[in-house]
């Protein structure tokens, strides 16, 4: 059985990716969460994690930690991660891969946080030119592989690096094509984004730098967490 270590759900957008993509290729796994902790979460971290950083991927006395490597580790016994054809799984790689180096503007301006509505004051050029390229990425892939994912008409690993982002544009009300956003709500509406939505709605930890950066970003609509 694959334990995956993860931390608060409505903060931890790379602790995401794997999860969604097991949960909804049924890949059975057991959930261990532990928050991010006021002060550092690094000593906590490190008990379970080389990196010190969530996700981490326990399996078979095997430690896999990072995102991607965790990924690429449930593809080499799981094909239904990357999609069939050559041509959709290259292409699917290279996005997942821009997806995991970059859109650093994006992550930054737009911090995760499910929970709250937020309106922001400003939408700097770094920002406008990475939600440009998002949507052009975004509708090569529905465009090339014919939909409704990225890839083709399964949901793939390429679908999960990208779920965080239909989270962040709901939370900060970020504005793409029409085909762009219609995939966000596609993948919000999946099954076990709504679960890992809900689940982040009712989580009681709140993590004060993570609060005060969201709150930077501009003005407070809505928190719609307990």
């Amino acid at each position: 059985m694959y334990q995956l270590y993860i931390a608060n759900k409505n903060y931890s957008s790379w602790s995401l990716r794997p999860w969604v993509l097991m949960t909804t290729l049924a890949i059975p796994f057991e959930e261990i969460v532990v928050p991010f902790t006021p002060i550092s979460s690094w000593d906590e971290f490190r008990t379970f994690s080389p990196s010190g950083k969530v996700p981490c991927l326990n399996h078979a006395q095997l430690t896999v930690w990072d995102s991607l490597a965790i990924i690429e580790y449930l593809a080499e016994s799981n094909s239904s991660v990357w999609p069939e054809s050559t041509e959709a799984r290259a292409w699917a790689r290279c996005a997942a891969a821009e997806m995991h180096s970059g859109f650093s503007a994006i992550r930054n301006h737009c911090p995760m946080n499910i929970g709250i509505r937020l309106r922001l004051s400003q939408q700097p050029q770094d920002l406008q030119k990475e939600l440009s390229r998002l949507d052009e990425l975004w509708n090569q892939g529905l465009d090339k592989f014919g939909g409704p994912f990225l890839a083709g008409d399964k949901f793939t690993a390429v679908d999960a690096f990208f779920a965080p982002v239909a989270f962040r544009l709901q939370s900060y009300d970020l504005k793409l094509s029409p085909a762009a956003m219609a995939y966000a709500d596609r993948l919000r509406q999946l099954p076990a984004m709504v679960e890992w939505q809900l689940a982040a709605l009712k989580e009681v930890w709140r993590e004060e730098e993570h609060e005060r950066e969201t709150l930077e970003r501009g003005t407070l609509l809505q928190d719609l967490r307990v």
